[in-house]
């Protein structure tokens, strides 16, 4: 027999019922802040079907019956009860007469029952208990047989019971019957499975011992959360019950389903019992009667039933919360820690003087908005570009390569070019390259660079509204909806405003490019240059002819000439030419040619370039070119600047003025400062929870 087998056996062998006690009062003090526990809690939690046995394994363990009992589901709330040992004490309290009124026969002034939800009354009536928790359970669920996973605490004072701390849930069922909700199997899992899933949860399985094991809903449920089966203790009921000739020993050893914990097995009283008032003493001693005299089990009859359950229980849990009670406590002061935190970041419901509330916030907002766009924000992000480095992104990626990739040849093509040089030239063939056909064309395509200024212009706007977005975002201005609206409103229409003269900055600086074409410009390459460059490409020099015997270049006259490829004359005896007009007659016959028409409506350019106009096209698109990238250049250095003078830097100064003549006014700065239904509910929830952790620190001190 082990240690742990002995000290079970004997009552005398459990020790240090102050933990247990301890667990309770956390028990207490979290119940307060509703279901949302962020403390995992050392706690026995009862599962099984309807039929298992749970309410009599209970009531067998308290020794007094004060469950209500039923058909469907009894058990719609979880139960956490508390039994707290209390040694009789040898003189009366003075409290027969009130027990002497009591309903129930077994009523003594040694036992009792407290209920958290009603702090300082106490039930020595155990039937007005069993109400109580009828009633209850009604006024949180009604009387249909709805669930709730909010819990009752029921604190029972007994010399009778042994400290233990036990949570009853609803019994598992399968088809919803009578009112009950279509997914109630659903519902009730999923309550179960919130509480024993939790590592700090000792899971009591009860199963009825004449059913399949295999069947079990309890175990099979506790195998999902514990498969290993280290936290899990079986309860086997109804043992008397079982068929002639069969019994639960090999259960009990482990050899069906094995559990750390093991099996006990206990017998209740039956429904007949019940019904005929059986007290549950008689029971206790019919069940000891049955373990000692079965021939199954006499010989560990010691290991059999209610009473070696509840010590064995009782020793379980105090080791576990043993264990457990430095990891409570570290969990104690982390979430202590991060509630007051947040708690600070709500701060309190009532900060003072209206006037200077929203004084003091829109200062703070705009010495961020300044701290964010000149890149000073102490909260600088290592993995992504954020406030003021994203408007450089926009001015010099964004904006440089897409002026960049303008090119001005694009939709302006040879032949459009000598269209226009044409025209440039009026009557008279142009003896030069026409100064007027470059300026026309440079004009045109300095204008293609207004969309590319204006989109930039756009993007940093919506870079700012991003700016602002994130600045709102802050839990300060969601605990004042009103007034993170009415900042939000102000703003962007302040932006808005500054847009206009921001474009119109950037219009006039494209106007201005295209108004006014500098040719004296020191990078420009003027026309001469531009000629040269164009002869030399089509007229490379000649190498100059070396004698092979002698070394020295031949004279210029020696050098033999080809022969010049003989002209095309026509009947005129003039040379004929495929130029501009040459393809309009191109396809006329001599007679419609003499008869000379009047040019038709549209007179297009259709014939192939000649050398000459080959080479006055190249030379001015050599120019254009030229003239467009110091155009470029300029507008990418001047843009940006006229961004951030009229919309950037216009926010930065003038933000706060803005702010204050449309938001600082007496009539509305408490309707600005009205907090949001989330900032009230949680903030109450915060210094709920941090109340309750200050008080749960102070009991879990008290242990070392």
């Amino acid at each position: 027999m082990t240690t742990d087998q002995q000290s079970l056996a004997t009552p005398g062998g459990i020790s240090d019922p102050g933990l247990i006690k301890l667990v309770n009062k956390l028990q207490d003090v979290f119940t307060t802040v509703g279901v949302n526990n962020p403390i995992d809690l050392p706690q026995i939690v009862v599962v099984g079907s309807q039929s298992s046995g749970k309410s009599s394994v209970l009531e067998n363990i308290v020794g007094r019956d004060f469950l209500p009992r039923g058909s469907g589901i009894v058990t719609r709330r979880p139960l956490v009860l508390q039994l707290i040992n209390r040694p009789s004490p040898q003189q009366p309290n003075g409290l027969e007469k009130e027990v002497a009124n009591s309903t129930d026969k077994a009523a003594n002034v040694d036992e009792w029952g407290e209920f958290l939800h009603i702090p300082g009354q106490k039930f020595y009536d155990f039937n007005k208990i069993r109400d109580e928790i009828s009633r209850e359970t009604e006024a949180k669920v009604g009387r249909n047989a709805g669930i709730s996973p909010a819990p009752i605490n029921l604190r029972i004072y007994s010399p009778n019971v042994l400290n233990l701390t036990l949570v009853d849930l609803p019994g598992l069922t399968r088809v919803p019957v009578g009112d009950q909700p279509r997914d109630i199997e659903r519902q009730i899992r999923d309550m179960i499975v919130k509480y024993i899933q939790k590592s700090n949860a000792i899971i009591l399985a009860v199963t009825a011992a004449n059913v399949d094991l295999a069947n079990s809903d309890g175990l099979k449920l506790a195998r999902e959360v514990d498969p290993e089966g280290q936290r899990t203790i079986g309860v086997l009921t109804k043992v008397d019950l079982m068929d002639d000739g069969t019994d639960v020993v090999d259960i009990l050893a482990g050899r069906i389903i094995p559990l750390r914990l093991g099996y006990v097995p206990v017998v209740n009283r039956g429904q007949r019992d019940i019904d005929n008032k059986k007290a549950i003493h008689a029971a206790l001693e019919a069940e000891k009667n049955f373990f000692e005299n079965h021939k199954a089990y006499r010989n560990k009859s010691s290991y059999c039933g209610t009473p070696y359950l509840a010590r064995k229980l009782n020793l379980i849990l105090m080791m576990h919360i043993k264990q457990t009670l430095p990891d409570i406590k570290a969990r104690i002061s982390s979430s202590l820690q991060k509630y007051s935190q947040e708690l600070e970041s709500l701060g309190p419901s009532m900060l003072g003087n209206s006037a200077n509330i929203v004084l003091n916030i829109i200062t703070e907002f705009t010495n961020e908005w300044r701290t964010v766009l000149d890149g000073n924000n102490t909260e600088l992000s290592s993995t992504e570009l954020s406030g003021g480095a994203r408007i450089s992104f926009v001015f010099h990626e964004l904006y440089s390569n897409g002026v960049k990739a303008v090119d001005p040849f694009d939709q302006v093509k040879d032949v459009d070019i000598r269209t226009i040089l044409y025209n440039s030239s009026g009557s008279s063939p142009a003896l030069f390259v026409g100064t007027t056909a470059f300026e026309l064309i440079v004009k045109q395509q300095i204008k293609r660079l207004e969309e590319p200024s204006l989109k930039c212009a756009s993007l940093v706007y919506d870079e700012l509204v991003r700016i602002l977005t994130q600045l709102l975002g802050k839990n300060l201005y969601r605990r004042y909806p009103q007034l993170k609206e009415k900042i939000h409103q102000v703003v962007i229409s302040f932006f808005k405003k500054a847009m206009d003269p921001t474009n119109k900055l950037v219009r006039d600086l494209v106007s201005m490019e295209s108004c006014y074409i500098n040719t004296g410009h020191p990078d420009f390459l003027n026309g001469h240059r531009a000629m040269a460059m164009v002869n030399e490409k089509h007229n490379p020099p000649r190498p100059v002819q070396v004698d092979p015997k002698t070394g020295k270049p031949l004279p210029a006259s020696s050098t033999p000439v080809r022969a010049a490829s003989p002209s095309l004359v026509g009947v005129d005896g003039e040379a004929s030419n495929g130029g501009f007009f040459g393809s309009f007659f191109a396809a006329k016959n001599k007679k419609k040619a003499a008869a000379m028409d009047a040019p038709p409506p549209q007179l297009k350019a259709s014939g192939t370039l000649s050398e000459r106009e080959g080479i006055e096209v190249e030379v001015i698109k050599l120019l254009i070119n030229s003239y467009y990238n110091i155009v470029k250049r300029t507008m990418i250095d001047m843009v940006p600047k006229a961004i951030m003078l009229n919309l950037v830097q216009f926010t930065k100064d003038e933000m706060q003025k803005e702010l204050l003549e449309n938001m600082y006014r007496q009539s509305e700065l408490d309707d600005l400062l009205k907090e949001s239904d989330y900032t009230t509910r949680r903030r109450k929830e915060c210094q709920q929870m941090v109340e309750s952790l200050s008080r749960a620190s102070e009991i879990v001190s008290q242990v070392q």
